[in-house]
């Protein structure tokens, strides 16, 4: 597969189609991108070390997808590999990743953040649906989740400060919350709050069950209706 060296916005308007920007091989930015629509990349997506991608579509990469900055879509973010930030990574729609997401910063999306390996923020993690990852979930501030969490069975989940969600909360091994060092912290942000809570052991923290366990199903259905519309697309673009 070929690898495309793009260190302008010259370099990039080469790519240019209907609905924002097409790459047909490996691409790697030399400098900080801003562009409006989606950027889909065949291969690996990697963004030189200083530097960030900001789209105002989806950003989407057959591999995996690697900036020194951040990365922010207004759209989803997706790789078939990790999805690695030196900084921070927001998508206004999901961010899904088949290996890892890991962020210095903070990791944020308007829909669900799902890993099939570990996820991993410097600062927080929020997700408007669910959280879930094959491997551990940590962050250095707080976990929320407007629908469930969940960690791969053998693992665990950890957070410096409070973890929320509105739905089930569910892991393999241990749960540690409002583990923060660097101040001290109140009850209120060592505190796990959720819908349900269906496995795991609390080794830190307080526990607080509220009983909703609806939203979780409804959530998990309308992701996948996202998820057809999304390769329907896809598909309507290379006909």
């Amino acid at each position: 597969m070929k690898t495309y060296i793009i260190k302008s916005e010259k370099d990039l308007e080469k790519f240019k189609d209907d609905y924002g920007y097409y790459i047909d091989g490996n691409a790697k930015f030399e400098y900080s991108a801003d562009f409006t629509g989606r950027l889909k990349v065949d291969g690996y997506l990697e963004v030189k070390a200083g530097w960030s991608i900001k789209a105002g579509g989806y950003i989407e990469a057959g591999g995996y997808i690697e900036a020194g900055g951040y990365i922010k879509a207004g759209g989803s973010i997706k790789a078939g590999g990790y999805i690695k930030a030196g900084g921070s990574i927001k998508a206004g729609g999901y961010i899904k990743a088949g290996g890892s997401i890991k962020a210095g910063e903070y990791i944020k999306a308007g829909g669900s953040i799902k890993a099939g390996w570990y996820i991993e923020a410097g600062g927080y993690i929020e997700a408007g649906w669910y959280i879930k990852a094959g491997g551990y979930i940590e962050a250095g501030g707080y976990i929320e989740a407007g629908g469930y969490i969940k960690a791969g069975g053998s693992y665990g989940i950890s957070a410096g400060l409070q973890i929320t969600c509105k739905d089930e909360l569910k892991f393999g091994l241990k749960c540690f919350a409002g583990i923060c060092t660097w101040r001290k912290i109140s009850d209120e942000e060592k505190t796990i709050t959720c819908g349900k809570f269906s496995g795991g052991v609390v080794e830190y923290g307080i526990l607080k069950e509220t009983g909703n366990s609806k939203k979780s199903e409804l959530l998990s259905k309308a992701d996948e209706l996202i998820k057809k519309a999304e390769e329907l697309k896809a598909e309507a673009e290379n006909l």
